[in-house]
């Protein structure tokens, strides 16, 4: 059982950090805020949407998920804020280049 929680807390960790950097170079080069929040909303709508195409009911694959998946999304979603929250606050602070 220690090992199980081992491995979510990596995995929400790991989304966190990999969503952040990519939401972080994305916001700098495309002079943007919120992008990649949207780009994340839409990618994991547009999956769970995919998935559950053949069913009839494109949210009834939504009970399959369990909770370590969730918690993987919620960790890319709040990278993806945080590097938002971090450019703006970078911009607000003077950083022209952000």
């Amino acid at each position: 059982m220690v090992t199980n929680i081992f491995q979510v807390i990596v995995i929400a960790v790991l989304a966190f950090v990999l969503m952040f950097g990519i939401g972080f170079i994305l916001n700098m080069l495309l002079k943007t805020t919120w992008l990649t929040v949207y780009l994340y909303l839409a990618l994991i709508v547009g999956l769970f949407a995919y998935f559950g195409w053949g069913t009839g009911n494109p949210f009834a694959s939504l009970l399959e998920y369990g909770m370590i998946d969730w918690l993987a999304v919620a960790g890319g979603l709040a990278g993806a804020y945080v590097s938002g929250v971090t450019i703006r606050t970078l911009r607000v602070r003077g950083f022209k280049m952000f």
